[in-house]
């Protein structure tokens, strides 16, 4: 299973800081702490020691909902508007980047990529979602300029399973803003460079929490990870 069920779970978790606080289960994993992302899920008693390959999925890639509408709605000419086809484009080129620095970061790590299963074998699931570019590039014919302190933001969504049995062994989502460079006007390369640098900032924070688990392992959720 991919990780459609995670998008509509994901306004659970997502939430402004005054909102409820995330719940303290889900789906037979308990909520820990955690000093790399924000919501650590993780089943107790998980075993992450025998894994030495993991097979990536291909991560999902999704924009906050109405990003769109609300771009071109803030007052621009019609061609500053963000198209279907360019909204596409964003997403394609995000989930490639996405995608090549997670594998990049577990290869570092040591494992090896794998594609079917097998013992040793962790299953990746990955997901890019409520993707808000502030300023996006549209290449336009009139003259204009964007400005933004930030790229923009986005959530983290990775889960983790036993690639033979499907055992759900953990789940991990983050939120973060992308770049903080100031007023500067902003184009593709900028924007594309920014949130690339947050892609690998998560897939560095995801191998080394995987290694700490590695360590913990069979993991106690009152033990070091300990329970909000």
């Amino acid at each position: 299973m991919r990780l459609s069920f995670a998008i509509a779970a994901i306004a659970l978790l997502a939430t402004p800081v005054d909102a409820a606080k995330p719940p303290l289960t889900w789906d037979g994993l308990t909520l820990v702490k955690s000093r790399r992302l924000e919501n650590v899920y993780l089943l107790p008693g998980a075993d992450f020691r025998g894994y030495t390959k993991v097979m990536l999925d291909p991560a999902e890639v999704a924009f906050r909902k109405n990003w769109q509408r609300d771009h071109n709605s803030i007052g621009r000419s019609l061609s500053g508007d963000v198209t279907d086809r360019h909204a596409r484009g964003i997403l394609d080129e995000a989930q490639k980047r996405f995608d090549r620095e997670f594998a990049q970061a577990f290869q570092k790590a040591g494992y090896e990529i794998v594609t079917e299963p097998g013992e040793d074998v962790l299953r990746v699931s990955l997901g890019l979602l409520n993707l808000d570019v502030q300023a996006p590039d549209t290449r336009s014919a009139v003259r204009s300029r964007t400005y933004s302190r930030e790229a923009g933001q986005a959530t983290l969504v990775v889960q983790v399973k036993d690639s033979l049995s499907g055992q759900l062994l953990g789940r991990a989502i983050d939120s973060q803003w992308a770049g903080d460079t100031g007023s500067l006007m902003r184009n593709k390369a900028m924007n594309i460079a920014d949130f690339e640098a947050l892609f690998a900032q998560w897939a560095k924070r995801s191998t080394q929490g995987l290694a700490e688990l590695k360590a913990l392992s069979p993991v106690d959720a009152g033990g070091t990870l300990r329970k909000r």
